[in-house]
């Protein structure tokens, strides 16, 4: 059995505590991998619990720094596949599907539960009957720590009172710079949905001409 190196912690700090470790990059030069990332047992779940779960955590936060790199929500597992994040072409190794399946499982659970806590969470597919696991939100931030941050731009910029469509407030003038710029649809509505129940907000509007009033 390979050798694994253990973390000094079983579970990382949140990704928004965490300055990331600097490696040589595979494919994509702008992402900092770690340096787990040229280590070729990284690729093969280990049998051993500790262990095991130990290569889960780091997965975990590898997908959450890689995703929030390139500030994206949304994985697509048949395509990453064959993607840098999981396959490493410099040292010929890659995860395989039941692998990747598995550590977004993991995400899914809360670490009530001996999972991840949440930080992802299964895409039911259109006309399916919800089995599926091709797709998942991947939330380097959850919805609720969105609302927070979206909350203090508000706060900070003086946007109480004003009216913006759901375009407007991720892609507009306003909001360059902002850590949420290309934001899907459906995830801005998530985190604004947390707003709306703490009073802060209300949404208006049908699909596609949506727009968000701050309080």
């Amino acid at each position: 059995m390979a050798s694994f190196p253990q973390p000094s912690s079983p579970r990382p700090p949140p990704i928004s505590n965490i300055a990331i470790s600097r490696s040589r990059p595979q494919e994509d030069d702008s992402f900092p991998f770690p340096p787990t990332y040229s280590f070729p047992p990284f690729y093969t779940l280990q049998p051993t619990l500790l262990t095991r779960t130990s290569q889960l955590a780091k997965w975990s936060l590898l997908i959450q720094r890689y995703h929030a790199h390139h500030h994206r929500y949304r994985l697509h597992i048949p395509t990453a596949l064959s993607s840098p994040l999981f396959h490493n072409a410099a040292i010929h190794k890659r995860l395989s599907l039941a692998s990747v399946i598995e550590i977004v499982n993991y995400m899914v659970k809360p670490e009530k539960d001996g999972g991840g806590g949440q930080r992802a969470e299964w895409i039911a597919t259109a006309g399916g009957k919800g089995s599926e696991k091709n797709e998942a939100w991947i939330w380097w931030k959850k919805p609720d720590e969105w609302a927070e941050v979206i909350a203090g731009w508000v706060d900070r910029t003086g946007q109480k009172g004003v009216v913006l469509t759901f375009w407007e407030l991720v892609n507009g003038d306003a909001v360059k710079g902002e850590e949420w710029v290309g934001m899907e649809d459906e995830v801005l509505a998530r985190c604004l949905a947390a707003l709306v129940k703490r009073g802060k907000a209300q949404v208006f509007g049908e699909e596609g001409e949506k727009g968000v009033k701050f309080f």
